[in-house]
């Protein structure tokens, strides 16, 4: 579908564009991602009746935008939470040429990599709602579209919400990047865990990692949640007591839900930091995102994956 060609088409016609392709339709939803009653309750939903003044973005790009719905993408939402950080992939992904300030016809697309090349996803702005509730991701700020759209045009090209629930993280980190991935078994570790992780930082890669566990979303006492993907959105050494500790910073695509273990908000060995770094590095909120040492980091996460635009 041509983009440009098709928005022209609405705006000259003053309609607002409805895709064929992708219908607000239960065949788009998938016919096993909810019991019956349920998919027959769903309600699709533009933006603009949801809110007097929306954005495709606001304030820029960010992972604190992000909260995972009803369906089970965390694989691909810890992949986009990744993506926010790099700009120089986001705009492959993200056009700019798009929004409901100007030039507003209910369509929009975006770009993931298929097989060797970008390839063009256009949708109509139409959202699945449960019960009043986004079935989707839904932004933290009520009137940011960007995540809502962006998800919908990869279920498009996956073929339907249902198979965004459940995948990988290597699978979503390439599909938004075009690039090449690794992955690190973290019961079986390289000696040199750290380094890659720093190496890995440095070059600007993008980072995810996830634990195991039968049952998903399972949340255990320490706050990991089990069957479940993360994002790494950063790595610091830095002056603890008498020595150095590696740390590495991990956020939940829920926007909250968080480790309660050491290196933690709340956590006393904060207190040995001196306060400058203690300022620059922590957050004390349940945004989904903390640190936690290297040693921790792999006794909890199962998979390290590593994504950059080369090898």
């Amino acid at each position: 579908q041509d983009f440009d060609r098709l928005r022209a088409l609405c705006l000259s016609q003053g309609l607002l564009f409805e895709d064929a392709t992708f219908p607000t339709h239960v065949s788009s939803i998938g016919l096993n991602l909810l019991p019956n009653d349920k998919l027959r309750q769903i309600k699709w939903k533009r933006p603009t009746e949801l809110q007097r003044n929306p954005y495709l973005i606001l304030d820029g790009v960010s992972r604190f935008d992000i909260m995972q719905g009803e369906i089970g993408d965390c694989w691909m939402l810890s992949a986009l939470g990744s993506l926010t950080l790099q700009k120089q992939f986001l705009e492959n992904v993200l056009p700019k040429d798009q929004g409901f300030q100007e030039n507003y016809a209910g369509i929009f697309h975006f770009r993931f990599w298929q097989y060797g090349d970008w390839v063009d996803v256009v949708i109509d702005d139409r959202l699945p709602f449960l019960n009043g509730r986004y079935l989707s991701v839904q932004p933290r700020t009520s009137n940011e579209f960007w995540p809502s759209l962006l998800e919908k045009a990869y279920a498009k090209l996956r073929g339907s919400y249902q198979n965004l629930h459940g995948g990988y993280i290597s699978d979503a980190l390439v599909d938004l990047t075009g690039g090449v991935q690794v992955q690190f078994s973290l019961k079986d570790p390289p000696p040199d865990l750290e380094e890659i992780v720093k190496a890995a930082d440095k070059s600007k890669c993008l980072m995810g990692c996830s634990t195991s566990g039968q049952l998903r979303n399972i949340e255990l006492r320490n706050g990991i949640v089990q069957g479940h993907a993360y994002t790494i959105t950063g790595v610091v050494k830095i002056g603890y007591k008498n020595g150095w500790k590696h740390l590495i910073r991990i956020w939940n695509p829920w926007g909250h839900g968080e480790w309660k273990g050491p290196w933690s908000d709340n956590s006393p060995q904060w207190d040995h930091v001196d306060s400058k770094s203690r300022e620059t590095l922590l957050r004390n909120k349940d945004d989904g995102e903390f640190w936690m040492s290297c040693e921790n980091f792999q006794e909890q996460f199962s998979w390290l994956y590593i994504c950059n635009s080369t090898p």
